[in-house]
């Protein structure tokens, strides 16, 4: 079976098309780094990590549904900080949209993502059972 790029309507057009949100190959979802970019292709929350977070996994949410997964099936995550001081808000923020055991996990914080504005990226790999 050939891998299914998946382009989810609810999420922005990627930044000079370079990639894709999200990758299918056979049970196995990859998903790209997500930040907080709106549906419009505006960032959300400057300077605001909480907002930033939430819009992060919106994103993360909706690439998951358009390849029929959701956070259940994540089953390694990546997250990229640029601020220590936000652990704590991450962790909750986390836990209200992975509410089942968390799955093999790397946190790194940072000096800077490709936009300085942003405050986070996380990325996740997806097994549908």
């Amino acid at each position: 079976m050939p891998n299914q790029v998946i382009k989810p309507a609810e999420v922005h057009v990627p930044a000079g098309r370079g990639y894709n949100h999200a990758v299918k190959a056979g049970n196995t979802v990859y998903v790209a780094g997500q930040v907080a970019i709106d549906k419009n292709g505006n960032l959300v929350g400057k300077g605001d990590f909480t907002a930033q977070a939430e819009q992060v996994y919106e994103n993360l949410q909706a690439v998951l549904a358009a390849a029929g997964a959701s956070f259940k099936d994540v089953v390694k995550m990546n997250t990229y900080l640029t601020r220590q001081e936000d652990l704590g808000k991450l962790r909750e923020i986390r836990q209200r949209y992975a509410t089942v055991e968390p799955p093999a996990s790397t946190l790194l914080v940072i000096s800077a993502l490709a936009n300085p504005d942003f405050l986070l990226e996380v990325e996740v790999i997806a097994v549908l059972s």
